[in-house]
């Protein structure tokens, strides 16, 4: 009697974006964070500002300043809003400093 392996992934169908992504990680484009805690850090931090009550509020900014602001979160790995409300926290807790 032949044992049949049951393997759950045998069906899997990856997206295209999926399919680059495995492929960049088998070819090693992808590394280990060297400093794996201050990402763990850096994502708690984010979600527990995530979580937080929040009052939404609505702005207009000049569509090259929302390019950079979305360009500077995305190299943190934050959502671009998480990003604009820690620059205001920071202001409006005298931790950063207007420069007009």
């Amino acid at each position: 009697m032949n044992k049949v392996s049951k393997n759950p992934f045998r069906n899997l169908k990856l997206t295209a974006e999926e399919k680059e992504i495995e492929k960049a990680v088998e070819s090693g484009k992808y590394e280990v964070a060297d400093d794996l805690n201050s990402f763990k850090k850096l994502y708690k931090q984010s979600a527990k500002n995530t979580l937080a009550k929040l009052k939404n509020i609505n702005i207009r900014l000049n569509i090259r300043d929302l390019e950079k602001l979305k360009t500077k979160a995305a190299e943190n790995g934050l959502p671009y809003q998480t990003l604009a409300a820690s620059i205001l926290h920071q202001y409006s807790n005298d931790k950063i400093k207007a420069t007009l």
